[in-house]
C-alpha cells in the first residue's frame, strides 16, 4: 500500500482550530483535553505526543500577566473593596484558563509533530 502524501501544514493553524497536525481535518480530542488515541481521517498515532506542562506554564504566564495588569489598574482607577477584585477576576482567571489551554495545547502537539519530537526513547535511538 502506497503512503498518503499530506502536504506540510501550520502547526498555528491546525493548532488554533485544534485540529490533526498531519492533516487538518480531525478533531484532537475527545472531550475537552483528553487526545484522541488516533486520528480518525488520516490514522496518525497520538500515542507517543505528549505536550507535557508547557501549555499551562504558557497560559498561566500569558493570563496571569493580563490579570494582574488588569487588576492593578482597577485597583489604582477606582479602589474598590477586596471582594470586588474577588467577583471580577476569578471568573475571568477560571474561564480564560479553559478556553486557552485546548488551542495551546493542540498548537504544542502539532509543533512536536512538526520537528518530530517525540518522548519515546526508542524512536530517539533510530
Amino acid at each position: 500500500m502506497a503512503a498518503s502524501f499530506y502536504p506540510p501544514l501550520s502547526p498555528f493553524s491546525t493548532g488554533l482550530r485544534c485540529r490533526c497536525p498531519r492533516c487538518g481535518e480531525a478533531p484532537v480530542f475527545n472531550g475537552l483535553l483528553t487526545v484522541k488515541p488516533v486520528c480518525p481521517s488520516c490514522g496518525l498515532d497520538y500515542e507517543k505526543i505528549d505536550a507535557g506542562d508547557g501549555p499551562a506554564v504558557f497560559v498561566i504566564l500569558i493570563l496571569g500577566f493580563i490579570v494582574v495588569g488588569l487588576a492593578l489598574w482597577v485597583e489604582l482607577k477606582f479602589a474598590p473593596p477586596l471582594w470586588v477584585h474577588m467577583v471580577l477576576w476569578a471568573p475571568l482567571i477560571l474561564g480564560g484558563a479553559i478556553l486557552m489551554l485546548r488551542p495551546f495545547k493542540a498548537t504544542l502537539i502539532a509543533l512536536q509533530f512538526r520537528h518530530k519530537a517525540s518522548s519515546d526513547i526508542e524512536l530517539l535511538r533510530e
